[in-house]
């Protein structure tokens, strides 16, 4: 759906006068906080309302980490497609208020109406807005429509430049493949994935690189693909330091009531890793967990034989993650914490891992493990619809070398995006 009143380049090169004459500026604000020469990007949204992922990620370019018009990224943003206008939208005031045009294609957007790309990277958000679900329930995101329009520019004016897509790529794993093929046949610089990964941890744990892991269990909570990625990466970016990690997954179930218990009671998931995991997140109902009818578990394993397995509950509201670590007796958990102020900070330390991204050229972690815990929730799903199937999952022996990419509240917000992180 498109707004009749977008603000087009003739409207946004006539309103510099306005800024001349003492209007704040992005770009004033962004150099006056830094020495760094900020990166110009475009942004593809969805949807851009208050508190929606455009908001919380392209709110902060505009005004600051805390949004609060401090200081921000070295990043300026150029140029903004939204998809969807309600009447609670945010990107014409915000985009009247910076200077910033809106356009009613992606390939003007990611020229910013040239015939050129001018634009250093583009970020895309495909995550809140009206559009419908498949018999899954997965929420059928025009994520890989943004990503083939993006690229379809690339290609047209002959230069390739940074991708961040927010959340997972597909959200069905063709389309996710697809994405993440593209990406490497033209050599797109591509980062994907969640914001919780690079949030603060209750209590913080020290699980080193390379170490040995003899269990893991995670609980997520709320909607099965909205929630259930945040969770997968929030388990995956601890289970990936492992001892010769990562490999990938040789297969996928779902299961719920008696049979999810089961795996407790029969010691195939460990009941002590997973007590520790529960005993760390909130709950918002009472009395014994089992008793949860809308409970769910994803259990998969990987190439090397780890097991992994996910408890998706409704007795809680957060995300956690227990491990146990070879030599040690007592298991270690930790929650994802969601803190609200200052501006959803967790937002803010995956936009730092953007604008390094964009400023170096390089991913600050790699994509692949977004493709992979895509491919676990696309296949945990297909496992649900077809009643608990065990789904083999060649198409998972998805390989790559985790990075030890820090979390909140590391890295420094205003360190250099274009060093090396700070040891």
């Amino acid at each position: 759906m498109q707004d009749p009143e977008l603000i087009t380049r003739r409207d946004w090169l006539a309103g510099a006068a306005a800024v001349a004459c003492g209007a704040v500026s992005q770009t004033v604000k962004a150099t006056s906080t830094s020495p760094v020469k900020p990166k110009s990007v475009a942004a593809v949204v969805s949807i851009y309302e208050p508190k929606t992922h455009a908001d919380v990620l392209i709110g902060k370019i505009l005004e600051g980490w805390k949004q609060d018009g401090g200081a921000g990224p070295a990043l300026k943003l150029s140029s903004l497609y939204v998809d969807q206008v309600s009447d609670r939208d945010l990107s014409r005031r915000m985009a009247a208020k910076y200077n910033v045009p809106i356009f009613d294609s992606i390939e003007q957007a990611v020229t910013v109406g040239s015939d050129r790309i001018p634009v250093d990277g583009v970020i895309s958000i495909g995550e809140h807005g009206n559009y419908p679900f498949n018999e899954k329930g997965q929420q059928l995101y025009p994520r890989r429509r943004f990503f083939r329009e993006i690229t379809d520019t690339f290609q047209k004016y002959h230069r390739v430049v940074p991708v961040f897509n927010d959340k997972h790529p597909g959200p069905v794993w063709n389309d996710a493949k697809w994405m993440y093929d593209r990406a490497q046949q033209m050599k797109v610089p591509f980062m994907a994935g969640s914001s919780l990964p690079l949030t603060y941890r209750k209590p913080e744990i020290n699980v080193p690189m390379g170490g040995g892991l003899e269990a893991a269990v995670g609980i997520g909570y709320s909607g099965l693909d909205i929630y259930g990625i945040h969770a997968l990466e929030c388990f995956q970016c601890l289970v990936e330091r492992r001892q010769g990690a990562e490999t990938g997954v040789e297969w996928v179930q779902y299961l719920e009531g008696d049979a999810m218990w089961e795996t407790l009671d029969n010691g195939l998931v460990s009941e002590d890793v997973f007590n520790a995991a529960l005993a760390v997140v909130p709950k918002v109902r009472q009395g014994d967990v089992r008793e949860d009818p809308d409970a769910g578990l994803f259990l998969f394993k990987y190439n090397d034989g780890f097991l992994g397995a996910l408890f998706m509950l409704q007795s809680v509201n957060r995300t956690s993650v227990a491990l146990k670590l070879k030599g040690q007796q007592q298991p270690l958990a930790t929650q994802f914490e969601e803190r609200e102020e200052p501006a959803h900070p967790h937002f803010a330390y995956l936009l730092k891992a953007i604008e390094r991204m964009i400023h170096t050229g390089q991913p600050s972690y790699p994509v692949e493990r977004t493709l992979l815990t895509s491919g676990i929730l696309d296949r945990a799903l297909n496992s649900r619809f077809q009643d608990a199937k065990k789904l083999m999952t060649p198409e998972l022996a998805i390989r790559y070398q985790p990075v030890d990419y820090p979390h909140a509240p590391l890295p420094d917000l205003a360190a250099n995006p274009s060093q090396p992180l700070a040891k």
